[in-house]
């Protein structure tokens, strides 16, 4: 990997320097500073903070909607109906659908910090706003759930929509069943929004509110079907709940992540993602990779790549639904 190069500028292992632990980590300390830089160097625009304040605002209204059909309003009553899981399954999954189509140019539609990860790690949306968009889901979630809150009567508030796991059934199996119903839902995400499809036809939002619905009806007995972090998370805090709440993060992320990944480089690859690996593990004609240069390496978290930090601001960017284009780290 070493061996002679018709260029003037030396390969990386060439330099004497970073061959001593401490020089060589200021390298990546300046690299790391540097992609960091490329990640957030959006934030500061008016479509950045419209699709922001976009999720804030969609989450709101869904925590707002969805939980109210959760509230049993014959609570105070001798012998009060048990809860209409059909209800509040078409309550969830219509709320979604009508969000998603709202504010689906503006930000997205995310609504779900477990889409924004899957996302996030499909390279479909930068870091920097797939953390804003965490951060501003979870607000609205909780807004959402306050304002519920205040105007229901303490006598029928129960619960509160909280998410809890079936007494008769373990964490583990709690765990595989959001992870399950999430997938099920990014999954139908990925395949109603992608642009490679010629075949699709009807209403993207409505099919992705019967993905909630369809989850809705099948797991509420057994987790109560959060599928959302946003979603447990909000009721959870108003009513300061927190039992086994990691189920609800844990496995929904974990569910979209692998809906995301199976989808985008399994099932249904990108053909330019195809060509961008060939270029980055292209072979010399001595059937060596060919070797790093210096000024081509961007350090990212956890792994290093062949990628020139000037390409990176101007080709290696996505543009996302908001029109607005980021850097894809």
């Amino acid at each position: 990997m070493c061996g002679s190069r018709s260029s003037d500028r030396p390969a990386l292992c060439s330099y004497p320097a970073l061959s001593q632990p401490a020089a060589f980590q200021r390298f990546l300390s300046w690299c790391n500073r540097q992609t960091i830089m490329v990640a957030f160097k959006g934030i500061w625009t008016k479509d950045f903070w419209r699709a922001v304040s976009g999720e804030y605002l969609a989450t709101l209204i869904f925590v707002l909607l969805s939980l109210g059909s959760t509230i049993n309003w014959a609570a105070g009553e001798e012998k009060p109906p048990p809860a209409d899981l059909v209800l509040i399954s078409l309550c969830f999954g219509l709320s979604i659908a009508t969000m998603v189509q709202c504010f689906g140019h503006i930000s997205g539609g995310h609504i779900n910090p477990a889409v924004t990860a899957a996302m996030v790690v499909t390279r479909k949306l930068s870091l920097a706003k797939g953390f804003f968009y965490v951060v501003a889901q979870c607000l609205g979630g909780i807004t959402g759930a306050a304002i519920l809150y205040l105007v229901t009567p303490a006598a029928v508030r129960g619960s509160f929509g909280v998410t809890t796991v079936n007494s008769n059934i373990s964490l583990g199996h709690a765990f595989l069943v959001e992870l399950l119903i999430t997938f099920e839902l990014v999954f139908t995400i990925f395949a109603t929004c992608d642009p490679k499809r010629t075949d699709l036809g009807g209403s993207a939002s409505l099919s992705i509110g019967f993905a909630v619905v369809i989850g809705h009806l099948f797991a509420i007995p057994y987790t109560g079907a959060s599928m959302n972090p946003a979603r447990s998370f909000a009721p959870a805090l108003v009513t300061l709940n927190f039992e086994n709440h990691w189920v609800y993060w844990v496995g929904p992320i974990l569910g979209g992540i692998m809906a995301a990944g199976l989808y985008e480089y399994l099932y249904c690859p990108d053909p330019e993602m195809k060509k961008r690996l060939k270029q980055v593990f292209q072979k010399d004609p001595s059937v060596k990779y060919r070797e790093v240069e210096t000024e081509d390496i961007a350090i990212k978290p956890g792994f290093i790549h062949a990628i020139n930090l000037v390409k990176a601001e101007k080709k290696d960017t996505f543009q996302d639904p908001t029109g607005e284009v980021l850097s894809s780290v």
